[in-house]
């Protein structure tokens, strides 16, 4: 039986509180706080965080596929789970698909890596949900979204965190919440018709259809885990279901983090299994043109591995946005003045004949002197030996600070200084050049521990241009 063998999760480190957007349009605020993609992240670079994490300890080679789901993927023909596993540094020989267009698309994504281990066409699939949806400014919904990636390894194994005893759908065509191809913001009907006969009438049915097929009570479940677009919907639901409120029902991180989107499930499952002990019963519901219900059962706690952080990690590691107004110009709805352009010209030929080094983050490890040089080297300029290396991972390796300068001409406006930096690898001391993100350029000095992070550089030619930057270790 298929089950959860590892799962991951990816939350940014800034949160914008909903004081300061209310107050930017003289509104009323729904309190707390939200999660918010920096100027550099999207989709594909949230997801490879959440893969990262939740292949902490997991050998990537043994994993069969990828699936990708989002809402918000930054292209409309090029499949973002390819681009999303070579950044993981998984093997060429895997299937990759992308799942899109609904809420409902992160556990669709589940649904078929189940059927795919259940079928012994894979052995394991690894699934990844992200998503960075945009509202309308001074809509509730601005203040409600947040951003966000999560990721499960799916797989038969002497030993999951959790197995799926069941699962029950229903699909359903309403006009409730939507995008259309031409649109850049999220619409909506009435609120009231989308909570009632949208999101509670569906989930209620899908829920109430498990719970009958496996003649089970409401009482038999130690954790319900249901997406909803807001925490009174949520309530709302739950006591139509007959749970209790209190100690039932999975908190939906709303205060926090914000709903996001077609992950948002997903990520409150990992969060329940974070909690959850052996022999517990989790009921998984979403939303989304219909509903999907799943009925789990604990096997095993979700351990905390080396360099793992989990829901609870990025819930901690966080900085507050200084202003609304930066906001607005991360997701480019306010265009600051542009800094120094890039003197670079993308090409597809030399991305594809560099995606080694740019996309996997790999070295070259000399096999007659031991030195690991990055980019990768054809001669080792330690022994000057040629073509005789192995390509070796550094993105899952964290490092310190070489040496370091601040730029102050080439950044956006919003975020003027560019810290360019020599890190040095806990990996033989292998250096890499690149930039620093996610920090206080201020702050930067030697010896400062840094990690990894996948990152969109620039745009250009048509193309959006990705590359590896680091950061203070979160």
């Amino acid at each position: 039986m298929a089950g959860i063998i590892s799962c991951g999760a990816y939350i940014p480190l800034w949160r914008l509180a909903r004081d300061a957007m209310a107050a930017a349009w003289g509104r009323q605020s729904l309190g707390g706080e939200r999660s918010v993609a920096n100027n550099d992240e999207d989709t594909v670079t949230m997801a490879v965080e959440a893969a990262f994490d939740c292949l902490a300890g997991v050998n990537h080679d043994t994993v069969d596929g990828l699936y990708f789901a989002s809402t918000a993927s930054p292209f409309r023909e090029k499949q973002c789970a390819a681009l999303v596993a070579t950044a993981a540094d998984l093997r060429a020989e895997i299937i990759t698909a992308d799942y899109s267009n609904s809420l409902r698309s992160g556990t669709n994504a589940l649904s078929a890596a189940l059927d795919a281990v259940n079928s012994s066409s894979v052995h394991s699939m690894l699934v990844v949900a992200s998503d960075c949806r945009l509202a309308y400014p001074r809509s509730d919904y601005e203040q409600s979204f947040g951003d966000a990636a999560v990721a499960f390894l799916i797989g038969n194994s002497s030993s999951p965190v959790a197995t799926f005893e069941a699962r029950y759908s229903i699909s359903n065509e309403m006009y409730d919440v939507w995008r259309l191809d031409k649109d850049v913001y999220v619409q909506s009907w009435e609120d009231r018709f989308i909570v009632e006969k949208g999101y509670i009438e569906n989930v209620h049915k899908a829920v109430s259809g498990l719970l009958k097929k496996e003649k089970l009570s409401p009482e038999s479940i130690s954790k319900a885990i249901l997406y909803a677009p807001n925490i009174r919907a949520q309530q709302q639901l739950a006591k139509a279901l007959g749970l209790d409120v209190q100690k039932q029902v999975q908190d939906l991180l709303f205060d926090r983090v914000g709903v996001c989107g077609c992950a948002h499930a997903l990520l409150m499952l990992a969060a329940a299994l974070e909690e959850a002990k052996a022999g517990d019963t989790l009921l998984l519901a979403s939303y989304g043109d219909g509903s999907d219900a799943f009925l789990l059962k604990v096997t095993g706690e979700a351990k905390s591995k080396d360099n793992k952080r989990g829901v609870k990690g990025y819930l901690a590691s966080k900085k507050p946005l200084p202003s609304y107004e930066k906001y607005l110009s991360y997701r480019g709805l306010l265009e600051p003045q542009p800094g120094e352009p890039f003197r670079l010209f993308p090409s597809a030929s030399a991305s594809w004949r560099e995606r080694s080094s740019s996309i996997r983050l790999h070295g070259s490890k000399c096999k007659s002197c031991g030195l690991v040089t990055f980019p990768i080297q054809r001669v080792c300029y330690g022994c000057q030996a040629k073509d005789n290396y192995a390509e070796i991972r550094l993105s899952d390796r964290r490092g310190t600070v070489y040496t370091f300068s601040l730029d102050n001409l080439a950044g956006r406006s919003d975020d003027p200084v560019i810290p360019q930096i020599v890190i040095e690898s806990e990996l033989d001391n292998a250096r890499i050049y690149c930039m620093m993100t996610d920090c206080d350029p201020r702050e930067i000095e030697i010896s400062m521990p840094v990690e990894m992070t996948f990152r969109r550089i620039y745009e250009g030619t048509g193309m959006y241009n990705y590359f590896w930057k680091c950061r203070p270790v979160r």
